[in-house]
């Protein structure tokens, strides 16, 4: 059976032409002229007239801060952003609303749409008119400028004319007033009898992106109509799902591509948490992949060959209708899904999928190629972890979250400016020698892509549902701001650079807990200091230590953890391996395309160090090793990069004492020397010779050593001169 196309080679084809799309033509002057009205406001009955927070529900134990309360200090995250605030800034609002504009009958003023698949003909258009609302919602709530908050009116008013040209004056006119798409209701009619991908391209899921932006103008920018639009999109939605037998309902979400439908159980239910409306919850619960939901909440995995991000947000929506209907099906799906996909089917960047498809559980080094980690993939990822965490603080979802931020997100956008493009990544390979592609106007990756890097901020403070709790979860400069309890914190910090990140308490104070979220790398020490005194506190990696105190204004809290190299091993071939240091994916540089061969255990001293092995190049964060330079993936260019090494360890050697013993390996694929350094450090020369004597008796016992290489091996380890 042949692969289904992906959407990435779809849009590969149409790369030639995109550029030479026509303009859109001007719409008939009868129809401009009854929707000319921009500064029409008018809401439905059951949207509140004023702007609000979806309310937080009462099952989250945790409760994040709005995205205005946390501003970026400077680093590497604030000038990514700022890239993305450009953008923002710069791209022309019309060039955005033209294929919303021709599809409602009205003038389009001349302007092109984006390209990519946002053209005058494209199956997906409007996605990316979404995904850019939510950029400007961000920007605004991030920056209050003026300008942004111009530009995001201007969007919204101009979608609520063409949500009301069509019901007007359309021929014919939509199956309900609330319809808005950039595109016909066909789309939305074949999917109901089964229609396949490319005839029809996810039209539930451009859905979701419009809805999710306009949610956003009204949560984030207090852009009242944006709810009255999109609780009206909504009520269309009801209507036409509401009626459909499950079994219809159930076909529809498992075809490939064509029955994606992004996140919108999700956004159906926040829908839900602001009206109110009783049928946009059951709206929300139409989109029930039914096969799927109950056999991931029966924790079994049928993941593999399926579509990485076209089931990803549908999990973020079954925790958020957990959140509404206290099915604990619902729950369990969302755990156990994340549970399939964060650890068995992740590259060490962060990122899942290959070809923007799940493959077999523990599949890592089998898998590696040019189109791994699809970056949708990971912000949904990102979404998941951080829902799941609301419900349960289980520092596994925050770990995860570090991860996919640091190396993968924060990866994906290039360092240099693009006025006209969100300059940032799709797929993310890991292959030897690949090289990061950058651009994706128009494209599915574009659209997350222009939203990852205004909301960097949203996940580094959490507070407990009793306001008695400040989490701290990640530690990039910034700044907390919450009003409520009086409090601002700074937090001042050169991550991802090693360094003490400080905590200072500028305003207010009083009894909290402060936790600090000790990373699973933390394994070199964590040490925290409360105006300059030590505290005698016992941190535990991959855990939260709190610090209970009454605090004032001025308190400083000094946390260290100090980064160590480390490798981490594929899952199915332990020798093929990536290097981090600390929390930071560090790739080789090379252009060639085989895995290059890394040996390190011929270094180590007694202290078991990869340090010894891997040295620092001059520049922070840089390392040679090997002959080659090592560098932070985070750094986005378009050099050639490994991040991934085939460990090459053939004989037992200790220093310059070479046993002339192959370094074979055990059932688990560990080898000797694998085995044996994972005891360091050692005490002094004894305690390591003594260690040998006992693996290679264990070597021995297992078969993998003869009774003379196992005696060659302690006479090597007794013969050299290794130190601390």
């Amino acid at each position: 059976m042949s692969q289904p196309p992906t959407r990435r080679g779809l849009l590969r084809l149409a790369a030639g032409t995109a550029g030479a799309a026509p303009l859109l033509h001007a719409a008939p002057v009868a129809a401009r002229t009854a929707s000319t009205a921009t500064g029409h406001t008018a809401t439905s009955p059951h949207v509140p007239p004023t702007a609000a927070s979806a309310p937080v529900p009462q099952a989250w134990a945790v409760h994040p801060f709005p995205l205005d309360q946390v501003t970026l200090g400077d680093g590497v995250f604030r000038r990514k952003r700022d890239l993305m605030l450009d953008y923002a800034r710069s791209y022309p609002a019309d060039r955005i609303l033209a294929v919303f504009r021709a599809n409602a009958g009205l003038d389009t003023r001349g302007a092109r749409p984006p390209g990519g698949w946002e053209t005058a003909d494209g199956n997906l258009r409007g996605h990316y008119g979404g995904h850019f609302l939510t950029l400007v919602s961000q920007a605004y709530a991030d920056t209050r400028e003026a300008a942004l908050k111009a530009k995001l009116d201007q969007l919204v008013a101009a979608l609520g004319e063409c949500q009301r040209a069509p019901a007007e004056h359309g021929s014919p006119k939509p199956s309900h007033p609330g319809y808005l798409a950039a595109y016909p209701e066909t789309q939305f009619i074949l999917l109901e009898s089964y229609t396949t991908y490319p005839t029809i391209w996810a039209p539930y899921y451009t859905c979701h992106k419009i809805m999710r932006g306009l949610l956003d103008a009204y949560t984030l920018a207090g852009n009242a109509q944006a709810l009255a639009i999109a609780s009206k999109l909504g009520d269309w939605v009801h209507s036409r799902l509401g009626g459909l037998p499950n079994a219809q309902l159930e076909r529809m979400w498992s075809i490939y591509i064509a029955g994606e439908y992004g996140g919108m159980n999700e956004v159906m239910a926040d829908l839900h948490a602001l009206t109110g409306r009783a049928e946009h919850l059951a709206a929300a619960r139409c989109f029930d992949n039914t096969a799927l939901l109950d056999a991931c909440a029966g924790d079994r995995d049928i993941l593999d060959g399926r579509h990485a991000n076209q089931h990803i947000p549908q999990f973020t929506g079954y925790a958020r209708l957990f959140d509404h209907t206290g099915d604990e099906r619902y729950a369990a799906a969302a755990r156990n899904f994340w549970g399939m996909v964060a650890g068995p089917r992740t590259y060490s960047l962060g990122g899942t999928g290959q070809g923007e498809m799940f493959r077999a559980r523990g599949a890592v080094a089998a898998t590696l190629g040019d189109d791994n980690a699809e970056t949708c993939a990971t912000y949904n990822m990102l979404k998941l972890s951080r829902q799941l965490f609301f419900h349960e603080p289980d520092p596994a979802y925050m770990d995860h979250y570090e991860r996919g931020l640091t190396n993968h997100i924060l990866a994906s956008r290039r360092d240099a400016p693009g006025a006209d493009s969100p300059e940032v990544t799709y797929f993310v390979g890991m292959a030897p020698g690949v090289v990061r592609e950058y651009d994706n106007t128009g494209t599915c990756c574009g659209g997350t892509g222009m939203e990852n890097h205004t909301k960097y901020q949203d996940s580094v403070y959490f507070r407990s549902a009793d306001g008695d709790a400040v989490y701290v979860n990640l530690y990039l400069a910034s700044t907390l701001r919450w009003p409520e309890r009086g409090l601002v914190i700074e937090q001042t910090s050169a991550y991802p650079a090693e360094s003490v990140r400080t905590l200072t308490f500028r305003e207010g104070g009083g009894r909290l807990d402060l936790k600090l979220r000790v990373p699973s790398w933390a394994t070199a020490g964590f040490t925290v200091t409360v105006n300059g005194v030590r505290q005698q506190t016992q941190a535990v990696p991959g855990s939260y230590l709190t610090l209970s105190r009454n605090w004032r204004r001025g308190d400083r809290i000094a946390v260290s953890a100090p980064y160590r190299l480390r490798v981490e091993r594929a899952l199915d071939d332990p020798a093929v391996q990536s290097l981090f240091h600390g929390p930071v994916l560090l790739v080789a540089r090379s252009p060639e395309t085989d895995f290059r061969k890394f040996s390190f255990y011929r270094d180590f001293t007694l202290r078991g160090d990869l340090a010894d092995a891997v040295r620092p190049e001059g520049r922070p964060q840089h390392f040679t090793t090997n002959g080659l330079t090592l560098a932070p993936f985070h750094i986005a260019d378009e050099a050639p990069y490994h991040a991934y090494f085939r460990r090459a360890e053939p004989v037992v050697v200790f220093g310059a004492a070479d046993s002339g013993v192959a370094n074979r390996a055990r059932a688990d694929g560990l080898t000797f020397l694998d085995v044996l350094w994972e005891r360091a450090p050692f005490a002094n020369f004894s305690r390591f010779v003594d260690a040998v004597r006992a693996l290679a008796d264990a070597w021995l016992a297992e078969g993998l050593f003869t009774r003379t290489e196992r005696d060659r091996v302690v006479a090597a380890a007794t013969a050299s001169d290794l130190r601390r």
